[in-house]
């Protein structure tokens, strides 16, 4: 008896120190980007502040989800009722609506298992020891070389939980090693991309990636929610945390005039380029969120999905990534939300943090 009641007690014990540290890095990461905002526009009016822990408080559940809601109040220069803080997403909407679902997401050998898609970019994976074809075949090692490179020069490979830039290698013919892929652990191969041109004008030396979120419904029904453009800059292979956001309107693909930077400070034209961001329309968008609402349905118990969605020159779509565990809604909640009001994520019950109200 005493043992099952320590081992209770410890467990508790640990659990709350886990969520504690998490909250706390929410709060810090938030304020440290507030700081970033203010010291361009401002800084944040205490009668915003005060909707924003009333708001947190009252409807939330807890004042440590008010630190995004600054955030998001800095960025728009009002409060918003209906906004869904970052952290408050991670802990409360992810384990209520996503389970362990979502994770699948970051085993990328499983793309074509889940999808069965062309769209995605895929040509051969790695995993346990076996290099398989995109149907699931295993190959030879002396397979591997002529079959990565039939079709393209260069091709990329993503470790599984690879994001944000991290975990990507790039090979050629020339310097492809198979050793080395071993050494590397289980990944994705897939073939390297020649964007449109007018992705190509803004930055020309990476891969501009479309980040569109889509949600699903209690009835099944698929929704785009939000959207923002990724680029990079001079010197960047592969778009690492977005150097540059843009914000495109999730109802014709038109950008934005106001791009964000890493540090959340308000730009009209591209760093490297010199580009303005206004009076362009994201290519094949239309044909975008048709695929990427295609391919939710086919994994609808994921309610709430990130898309990474390239266009080649050609024009054709390339589904680089999907992510269905914490993928990031707190920049599309400050710039275009809130995203999720009609989902009424706010009114989730399950709210067992009350021990860290400060």
């Amino acid at each position: 008896m005493f043992v099952n009641t320590a081992k209770k007690f410890i467990k508790k014990t640990l659990n709350n120190a886990l969520w504690r540290s998490y909250h706390q890095g929410h709060k810090l990461q938030a304020l440290r980007i507030l700081l970033k905002i203010e010291s361009q526009k401002g800084v944040l009016n205490q009668s915003i502040r005060n909707k924003c822990d009333q708001y947190a408080v009252a409807v939330l559940g807890n004042r440590i989800y008010a630190p995004w809601l600054y955030v998001y109040s800095a960025i728009a220069n009002e409060f918003k009722e209906g906004w869904i803080p970052d952290n408050y997403y991670g802990m409360l909407v992810n384990k209520k609506f996503k389970g362990d679902y979502g994770k699948i997401s970051s085993l990328k050998s499983l793309n074509s298992l889940v999808f069965n898609s062309n769209y995605f970019p895929d040509i051969l994976s790695y995993a346990n020891g076996i290099f398989f074809d995109r149907n699931n075949t295993p190959l030879e090692k002396k397979e591997v070389s002529n079959r990565l490179f039939e079709i393209s020069e260069r091709v990329v490979y993503k470790l599984d939980n690879s994001q944000q830039g991290l975990g990507i290698f790039f090979f050629s013919k020339d310097n492809f090693d198979i050793e080395k892929i071993q050494r590397l652990g289980n990944g994705l191969f897939q073939s390297f991309i020649k964007q449109h041109k007018l992705l190509s004008s803004f930055s020309a030396s990476s891969v501009a990636t479309l980040r569109i979120t889509t949600t699903c419904s209690d009835t099944g029904e698929i929704s785009i929610r939000a959207c923002y453009l990724r680029l990079g800059e001079e010197g960047d292979t592969r778009v690492r945390v977005a150097n540059v956001r843009i914000p495109i309107d999730v109802n014709n693909g038109a950008f934005s005039n106001v791009g964000y930077t890493l540090d959340w400070l308000e730009i009209n034209r591209h760093p490297e380029s010199n580009k303005d961001f206004s009076n362009h329309i994201f290519p094949s968008f239309d044909k975008v969120c048709s695929v990427v609402k295609e391919l939710h349905k086919k994994v609808p118990y994921v309610r709430c999905i990130g898309w990474d969605v390239a266009v080649d020159e050609l024009g054709e779509i390339l589904v680089m990534e999907w992510n269905g565990e914490h993928n990031d809604i707190k920049f599309s909640e400050a710039t275009q939300g809130p995203c999720f009001t009609d989902l009424r994520w706010e009114l989730i019950k399950d709210k067992k943090i009350n021990y860290y109200s400060s």
